[in-house]
């Protein structure tokens, strides 16, 4: 007892619980609250639509700060009228909605209290019935009857049922709600009696009754149902075949079809009957779900009474319709390359993609054939245009069809034949307002589709491309047309439209102009260079701009010249695009700056690149300065070379750089003293006697230790007339030991070289020896005396060479320092005597024929010595040994008068 006592009181405190902190609210439009209040509607639920309504809402009590508001489906009421603290009458104007939710509330600053709600019904009175109609089958048991109410009412709508004779005699009634047909059993009523069928419909706010319909059973039968056995597609998705039967006779009976979507409504079919009990339905959509019914219709009976001839509609049938293959030819197009050495020539094959609303699902591939025959592929290209494919150069046409998955459309025919017709001429295009289209326009020479040769015109084809080339774009123009517009163009590019007529023969040849959409200024202007700039004019040379460049066509080019100086002058000149871009313009002197633009019906352009040119400098004066700069180089030259030191200085630096051989200098027999001596010593012996060089013995190589014995030591004494007899001389060797200071160390390099020649007569002497004076420099003869004199003058007062055997004859030049002033290489002097040791240089050959000079000088006139202004006597003295030449030597100065 303890525990359900303990159970109903804890369900107690709950149920308080819940309704102290969750109360339980009352329904008002899909809402619950505690109502606060009351809330009265006048006129009551259900109310006719339209109608004012007056609404009162009574708080239970007066609160403080809050006011009481309407909602109406949410939205506030603003028409009120305030009674007191707890009460507020609303009102609604005209209201149409049949279903509404009104809620009062308690409203504060941050609270709202609901105080009651409601919900307002509202509707409409019944309309008149009206098409009621009657019928029914032969063999169905049941009278079907029908009719449309009208207007939804929005509320409940009884409709009564009467059936009565003629008479008035009520034979059937029945009763039905919201409804528009009804069976009545067939066995009620009689074949042969006529009745009446009235239909009255009444709700809350009024009736109302049709008007009587009158019939027998004979009036009212109709055809069987036909039954719908099956549905077919095939290859077509735009149309479905329906099998179907029925049990009576279909002589007299004509089909209809309906169907609709998942989504849409009944609609008539387009049907056609194929034959009996087979029916084609057209206009579907592919891939779509449709259902179908059917009815059957009586033609042998007229309908005087607008009474049904017709079958009720059949049970529906469902079925999806396939994807539709393409059913149109595409529209192709072709590009001519050349004829390869194989004899197939490269065909590209241009085509627009079919429209989308002829096939379904994706194109997969396109087929090319040769000619229409659709055996004879030539190959499968993706879905993308253009294809290039490689037919041999006989063949006249080629086709293209689009595969997809439910189909593939018909071949087009593409046309590779030239027809060799006339083209047809294509008037001046017009680029339209907008800048991104071109009017084109065409004509036949020959008059409209005429063509001489015989072919018709199928079609023309304009293609068109921007210039430099892009991609080919084309279309297609009906025969009977010779116009269309060109769209999609791009203001500021050059295109060459081009028109081919496609006839019974061919395709004729293309007939092309070029075109703008709308001209642009151009980008920048031409290239300019300065060939020619003289001093009052110029000759420039311009660049074309490239096309892309140009944004129009260009129809003159402005120069522009520019003064460098203080002036700052600025020059322009206009040039018609006809002209050549190589031209000469007058200009003022001095230098300027160059730029060009080019100008297009738009107007005109950037300005080129800038160049900066100045006169070139007068020939006249460029030739004398050539000449003074080269008169003065070689004054420069001439001069460094009379000096002799100069000219040392250059042959010593040749020689240094080429090899030994070419410096070696070759003696002459000619010039051979050693010949010339014994020469003069023969005829002083005999004149009629002639002597050869002695034979020498060959030459050997010997020891540092054989040589002081085989070669003698000279001595040479150097006295100056006047001077003390008393001085000491000096004793030379020949060869020293040391090899720095060895004057002939090797034999190739010793002074005297025998010489095999015939003596030459003394005549020819005396002729070489006045060569031989010839080469030495003027400023030398000028003053060589003095110049002698003063080399020899301050140390050398004799020169005495000694031999043991007959003197030979003897040269100066052992050491060709005696005869030119250069630094000796070891010098030894005490008491106004030398010794003096230096190395043989290329000098030798100079200083031999210098002595020689001065011998034969001596010998020519002996009587001058006397009148000399001093005198010197070199003695040369062989102590032992052989010695191949001897000579003694007395030299006077040369005098006055020999100058």
């Amino acid at each position: 007892m303890n525990l359900p006592s303990n159970l109903w009181r804890f369900i107690i405190l709950l149920l308080s619980f819940s309704i102290k902190y969750f109360p339980l609210f009352l329904p008002a439009g899909c809402q619950l609250f505690v109502p606060l209040g009351n809330l009265t509607v006048k006129p009551a639920s259900p109310f006719l639509i339209g109608s004012n309504l007056t609404v009162f809402c009574h708080s239970n009590e007066c609160k403080q700060g809050f006011r009481i508001s309407l909602e109406l489906n949410g939205e506030s009421v603003n028409s009120l009228e305030r009674v007191n603290c707890t009460t507020m009458i609303f009102r609604l104007f005209n209201v149409r909605m049949p279903q509404s939710q009104l809620i009062c509330k308690l409203k504060s600053v941050d609270r709202e209290l609901p105080v009651n709600g409601l919900d307002l019904h509202g509707g409409l009175p019944p309309n008149k019935p009206e098409h009621v109609m009657c019928e029914m089958s032969r063999s169905s048991d049941f009278i079907d009857c029908t009719w449309e109410r009208g207007q939804k009412t929005h509320i409940l709508t009884t409709y009564n049922i009467s059936v009565n004779r003629e008479n008035g005699t009520k034979i059937h009634l029945d009763q039905i709600q919201d409804a528009e047909e009804i069976h009545i059993p067939r066995a009620t009523i009689d074949e042969n009696t006529k009745y009446q069928l009235i239909i009255t419909a009444y709700n809350h706010f009024g009736a109302s009754q049709s008007d009587p319909f009158t019939f027998s059973a004979k009036d009212i039968v109709i055809p069987e149902t036909p039954c719908i056995t099956q549905i077919e597609f095939g290859n077509n998705s735009i149309a479905a075949i329906l099998y179907w039967k029925t049990s009576e006779s279909s002589v007299h009976l004509r089909s209809d079809v309906r169907l609709r979507t998942d989504t849409g409504t009944w609609e008539m079919g387009e049907e056609t009957e194929l034959r009996e009990g087979l029916i084609q339905v057209d206009g579907l959509r592919p891939l779509t779900d449709y259902e179908f019914q059917m009815r059957t219709c009586n033609t042998s009976r007229s309908n005087s009474s607008k009474r049904s001839l017709c079958s009720k509609w059949s049970s529906s049938v469902v079925g999806r319709s396939p994807g539709k293959g393409p059913s149109q030819q595409l529209l192709a197009w072709r590009k001519l390359g050349s004829l390869g050495t194989n004899g197939l020539r490269m065909v590209t094959v241009l085509w627009q993609p079919p429209s989308p609303d002829d096939y379904t699902g994706a194109v997969q591939q396109y087929r090319i054939f040769l000619g229409n025959d659709q055996n004879q592929e030539v190959t499968s290209c993706a879905a993308v245009s253009p294809c290039s494919v490689q037919v041999p150069a006989e063949v006249q046409a080629v086709s293209i069809s689009a595969v997809t998955l439910y189909g593939m459309s018909p071949p087009a025919n593409v046309p590779l034949r030239l027809s060799g017709d006339v083209r047809p001429v294509l008037r001046p295009l017009v680029p339209a307002a907008n800048g991104s289209a071109v009017f084109v326009s065409w004509s036949w020479p020959w008059g409209k589709h005429r063509s001489t040769s015989g072919g018709e015109p199928l079609h023309y084809v304009i293609e068109w491309t921007s210039v430099p080339v892009a991609e080919l774009q084309w279309q297609k123009v009906s025969k009977d047309q010779n116009n269309t517009s060109i769209t999609g163009l791009t203001a500021g590019v050059r295109y060459n439209v081009s028109l081919y007529a496609v006839t019974t023969r061919g395709v004729s040849a293309p007939s092309s102009r070029l075109v703008y959409s709308k001209e642009q200024k151009p980008v920048c202007g031409p290239s300019v260079s300065v060939l020619v700039h003289e001093a009052r004019r110029i000759r420039i040379q311009w660049e074309e701009l490239p096309v892309d460049k140009q944004r129009g066509f260009i129809i003159n080019y402005t120069i522009y010249l520019q003064m460098l100086d203080f002036s700052n002058t600025q020059l322009s000149k206009t040039v018609s695009v006809s002209s050549p871009r190589q031209m000469w313009m007058d200009c003022p002197e001095g230098a300027l700056a160059l730029q060009l633009t080019a100008s297009t019906s738009a107007g005109e352009g950037q300005r080129g690149n800038r160049i900066c040119s100045q006169p070139e400098t007068p020939a006249v004066g460029l030739v004398i300065w050539t000449v003074f700069i080269l008169t003065l180089f070689i004054a420069i030259i001439a001069n460094l070379m009379c000096w002799r030191c100069v000219r040392e200085r250059i042959k010593q630096k040749c020689m240094s750089c080429g090899p030994a051989w070419l410096t070696e200098t070759l003696p002459k027999p000619g010039n051979s003293n050693a010949i010339r001596l014994l020469q003069q010593y023969d005829r002083e012996l005999s004149f009629s006697s002639t002597q050869s060089d002695p034979l020498l013995s060959p030459i050997s190589l010997i020891s540092q230790e054989e040589r002081d014995d085989v070669y003698p030591t000279i001595h040479v004494e150097i006295s100056q007339l006047g001077s003390r007899p008393t001085e000491p001389t000096a004793e030379t060797p020949l060869l020293t030991s040391d090899p720095g200071l060895l004057v002939d160390s090797q034999p190739e390099h010793v002074s005297y070289k025998p010489q095999l020649a015939p003596l030459a007569p003394q005549g020819e002497e005396v002729k070489e020896t006045e060569e031989e004076q010839r080469d030495v420099p003027s400023f030398w003869e000028e003053d060589k005396c003095e110049r002698f004199g003063v080399l020899l003058g301050g140390f050398l007062s004799s020169v005495e060479v000694g031999f043991t055997y007959p003197p030979l004859g003897l040269t100066l030049s052992s050491d060709s320092s005696l005869l030119w002033p250069t630094t000796p290489k070891a010098t030894i002097a005490s008491n106004g005597g030398f010794s003096l040791e230096r190395r043989a240089t290329e000098n030798d050959v100079e200083a031999d024929s210098l002595s020689l000079d001065l011998q034969q000088r001596e010998i020519m006139n002996p009587d001058t010595a006397g009148t000399c202004s001093s005198q010197y006597t070199v003695e040369t003295t062989l102590k032992s040994g052989y010695f191949p030449q001897a000579a003694t030597v007395s030299s006077t100065a040369l005098c006055d008068a020999q100058r």
